[in-house]
């Protein structure tokens, strides 16, 4: 700090985990915080919908005005579950993402958002197996004998986990990637295994075909800690290394030795990640794998497991936070439906049109799927569009009202993790900019505008922490508002490192790993493992494939977190939007190396400059993401040809089950 203004940023030394280090994005977190078209005044609308033009307001007109209309929407015949939240971890932590505000829309009667665009789908599958999505302790990597790194490209979404896999290595371990792109992470390992996409959970139950086969499983484990071993095994008996050759892509050979790999080491660790459930069947998919630690008996040892998150592991007081009683009984819309929500009479789920919007922490013109239909949702005259930023984003431009947000530097926060066991405190180290205000300053100030008076709406942000914390759960033991001021975290109640389930206690209602769900049986889905095909499985849609002959992967660029950053000069690099083509694939298209393309499905289309090259399995495309849409230079970004469907479980996005065509731009 000098004079007031934050001079440089990096990681705490001290931490366990991040040991002093910050991933590329956060290290340019000054040069986002002090960007010069950074928001700082309220802004009100003056130009078109959509046009991006503003003209500075007070807060005293904006509070005026968004709580007039939003009390005049609330008291309609619509009532107030006409008015509709969007949000989700544009600003992490509790206090800003998850508290006051959800007081604030429980109380006023609005509709409810499932916020379900990240992880539900992998969250769920993990419930439906080991009880909740807690995982394996990354602390414990370094003695596993053996990595897989499934669907993660481990150093551009989780760096400080990268350590704990190189000193694994350094012992000994076999580190490999299961993933259909050949990320900057599988390009450190001993071997890429480029699996074609949507298929893993086939993949799994081929390495169980195998580790039954010949003898490998742990018989002890099985017998005292899980539920339908002997109907598992018949399962994986349908699964031969032929069978899932011909589904993954993958040689028989490779599968073969992976499975043996895997059941002769004694502590292999599995990290997978959200990008493999992003299809039809990925709850199924993170159910899958996670029965393998329980086949094997890799549970028992430090190293050994599973990891989709450890974020289950946390136990704030949410009902404290959020206030859930105050709320009616309401709709729930869910977030990755945004465009059905905007444009549809009904909103898709019943009750009355969606007559006002009020985002935060999000951009969702950007980052929701089937953007066109999004944006002709935003361009509703009779839509009244609050959005709470730091940038005049995408969505922003559509607002009719743009509120200053404070960053992390300017605001009280708390936070959990999702890959370690360490709860963060957040202290403001500077001022806020300008006008700026954290979120949950505008919504105490705006539930004062429209007369709610409730106490629960009048406490400060040190008040909600100590609320959050106010948890008599065990793992929390320890965790306190003095402690976290005193170091800046501080650890869960739990041992390091953490072996969750070495002697069974899964949180599932046998208390077993469960191979079969009765849970799962009652939401119509086959209780066992299986591999449940993406919606646009080539192999099924022969039609829409013959038109469409690629799957487009849209994972996050590695400078940016989704559409956060896309705006810093030094992150983007002069560069714009890139497709990477495999070289069969683009010799069939005539595309060569720099080349102008359309990818384009009967959803939309966005262009992008081709790369060339083997990093992708034949009949993949990447398109690294989220660019912003005013950013790109036909104004589109990948989500413009992605689906609004939903997952087998948890109602997620299925933004890689998505067929395109690649050709070059006119």
């Amino acid at each position: 700090m000098e004079h007031g203004r934050a001079t440089r940023i990096q990681g705490d030394p001290g931490h366990p985990f991040t040991q002093g280090f910050l991933c590329a994005k956060v290290n340019r977190y000054l040069e986002r915080t002090y960007h010069r078209d950074r928001l700082t005044t309220p802004l009100r609308r003056v130009g078109p919908k959509g046009s991006g033009q503003f003209e500075r307001a007070t807060w005293d007109e904006a509070l005026d005005a968004i709580a007039a209309r939003l009390n005049a929407i609330a008291q309609s015949s619509d009532g107030p579950q006409a008015i509709l939240p969007y949000s989700y971890a544009g600003t992490m932590g509790l206090v800003q993402g998850a508290s006051m505000d959800r007081r604030f829309f429980n109380l006023l009667g609005a509709s409810q958002l499932d916020r379900t665009i990240c992880s539900m789908a992998g969250t769920v599958g993990m419930k439906m197996t080991i009880g909740a999505n807690t995982g394996a302790d990354g602390e414990g990597l370094p003695q596993s004998d053996l990595v897989l790194l499934w669907g993660t490209n481990t150093l551009t979404a989780n760096p400080h986990l990268w350590p704990f896999v190189r000193r694994a290595h350094e012992n000994g371990a076999r580190v490999v990637a299961i993933d259909p792109i050949r990320t900057r992470t599988a390009d450190q390992c001993d071997e890429w295994i480029g699996i074609r996409p949507g298929t893993d959970a086939a993949l799994a139950l081929g390495m169980m075909h195998v580790i039954f086969a010949e003898g490998l499983e742990d018989d002890d484990y099985l017998a005292r800690y899980t539920l339908g071993a002997a109907e598992l095994r018949e399962r994986a008996r349908e699964y031969t290394p032929a069978r899932v050759a011909s589904i993954t892509g993958i040689a028989e050979d490779r599968i073969m030795d992976l499975a043996r790999a895997y059941g002769r080491a004694k502590a292999a660790f599995v990290r997978i990640n959200y990008g493999l459930q992003r299809h039809a069947g990925g709850g199924m998919a993170v159910r899958t794998i996670a029965c393998l630690p329980a086949v094997t008996g890799h549970w028992r040892r430090a190293g050994g497991g599973v990891q989709l998150s450890t974020s289950a592991n946390f136990q704030f007081n949410r009902k404290a936070l959020e206030r859930p009683e105050l709320s009616p009984p309401g709709r729930l819309i869910n977030m990755i439906r945004l465009g059905e929500a905007l444009t549809r009479s009904d909103a898709g789920v019943g009750g009355p049109p969606v007559k006002a919007l009020v985002v935060y922490n999000s951009n969702p013109a950007a980052v929701a799927p089937d953007s066109n239909e999004v944006l002709r949702g935003l361009a509703r005259e009779d839509l009244f569009t609050v959005v709470l930023e730091h940038f005049q984003t995408d969505t922003a431009d559509w607002a009719d009202w743009v509120l200053p947000a404070t960053t992390q530097l300017e605001h009280w926060d708390v936070h959990y993790a999702y890959g370690h066991l360490y709860v963060t405190l957040n202290r403001p180290a500077i001022a806020p900019l300008g006008e700026a205000k954290p979120n949950s300053e505008i919504f105490r100030l705006l539930a004062a505008r429209m007369g709610l008076k409730h106490p629960a709406l009048q406490d400060d942000d040190v008040t909600i922490i100590r609320q959050s914390l106010d948890s008599t759960h065990e793992k929390m033991k320890g965790v306190t508002f003095d402690a976290l001021m005193a170091n800046g975290w501080a650890r869960l109640n739990l041992p390091v490192p953490y072996v969750p389930f070495a002697e069974g206690g899964f949180p599932t209602p046998s208390g077993k790993c469960e191979f079969v769900s009765e849970r799962m049986r009652e939401m119509g889905l086959d209780p066992l493992p299986a591999f449940t095909p993406p919606y646009e499985f080539p192999e099924n849609v022969p039609e829409l494939a013959a038109r469409f002959p690629l799957t487009l992967i849209s994972s996050p660029r590695h400078q940016f977190l989704n559409s956060t950053f896309v705006n810093v000069e030094s992150l983007r690099r002069n560069a714009e939007p890139e497709v990477l083509v495999h070289p069969r694939d683009a010799a069939r298209r005539g595309i060569a190396e720099g080349m102008r393309v359309v990818v384009e499905n009967d959803r939309g289309h966005f262009t992008g400059v081709a790369k060339v090259g083997d990093a992708v399995r034949e009949g993949v495309v990447w398109a690294p993401s989220i660019w912003w849409m005013k950013l790109s230079p036909d104004h589109a970004n990948a989500n413009a040809t992605t689906s609004q469907r939903e997952t087998d479980m948890g109602h997620g996005p299925v933004f890689y089950d998505n067929l395109v065509e690649v050709s070059p731009a006119d």
